[in-house]
């Protein structure tokens, strides 16, 4: 997102699971629109988050891509099963 970092609450580890999930489908599906649109829910819901302070200089869990990434970028980015790595 290029937006800096969000703290958030473990409770929404499912809903970050299904939206990324659907980033995945839509890579898979070929489908650039769905791509952005899944990528717009998954940075605004980032974004209900708690905003880490600008000096702070800690490892981010994931990153999420802005959402006017290709296609052939994001098939760059997939680790594994998806584009966030497993939550704890």
């Amino acid at each position: 997102m290029g937006e800096g970092q969000w703290r958030l609450d473990d409770a929404l580890a499912e809903q970050l699971e299904q939206l990324d999930e659907a980033t995945e489908r839509a890579v898979e599906a070929e489908d650039q629109e769905e791509l952005t649109r899944a990528l717009d829910a998954l940075a605004a819901l980032v974004r209900t988050g708690e905003p880490v302070a600008d000096d702070h200089l800690g490892v981010s869990d994931a990153i999420v891509p802005p959402p006017d990434i290709t296609l052939a970028e994001a098939h760059q980015l997939i680790h594994h099963d998806n584009l966030i790595p497993d939550l704890p």
